[in-house]
């Protein structure tokens, strides 16, 4: 797996720094994989067209290369599925979509990624694509504080901190600001310097 992350940071970087002539050749060879049916290089295709690295930006065409990988299974898969939900929650070159980014960010989630599970519980917390609860978020929150997500451990105090989704529980804010403060959030320390 590890082998696969440095792969694939390979090439973004490689799209990213090539100029000219040279993004052309390295988009040709990338597609070209991509085409025969390499789930790496769909992805990277993907995040290619999502970020108009070497080619110019095209939601629709990144979403499409993203959903291919997606197809294919594995680790690419929940990357994938996390890059679709960025693209329709931010409006990269689709129109915003909250409730079609919560549906690809569930599928990730539902595989265990942190980052999915977070960006779900918040869609849950602010109602945006999904109907506002409050418990779900702290469900989702939680899912991904315990892989040591510090946006979610933050947000999961506060949610003790206020009562919502969860009993108010004092010692439990306390216990998620901590960890996120331990990881470096400036606002988790703040909140335990005034509890």
């Amino acid at each position: 797996m590890m082998h696969r992350t440095v792969l694939l940071a390979v090439l973004v970087v490689a799209l990213g720094a090539s100029v000219g002539a040279q993004d052309e050749q390295a988009i040709a060879e990338l597609r070209e994989r991509a085409e025969a049916g390499d789930a790496e290089a769909q992805f990277n295709l993907g995040y290619a067209y999502g970020r108009g690295r070497g080619v110019p930006q095209d939601g629709p065409e990144a979403v499409a290369w993203y959903r291919r990988a997606y197809e294919q299974g594995g680790t690419i898969s929940i990357q994938s599925a996390q890059e679709v939900g960025f693209i329709y929650r931010d409006g990269d070159g689709v129109p915003v979509d909250y409730a079609e980014a919560a549906a690809w960010y569930r599928v990730a989630a539902e595989q265990g990624d942190a980052s999915s599970q977070f960006n779900l519980g918040f869609m849950y917390y602010t109602g945006q694509g999904v109907p506002q609860d409050d418990a779900e978020a702290v469900r989702w929150f939680r899912l991904a504080a315990k892989q040591g997500n510090v946006a979610a451990q933050f947000n999961l105090g506060v949610m003790y901190s206020d009562g919502r989704g969860a009993p108010q529980d004092v010692a439990e804010a306390v216990r998620w600001y901590r960890l996120a403060a331990e990881q470096g959030n400036a606002v988790a320390h703040f909140y335990l310097g005034v509890m």
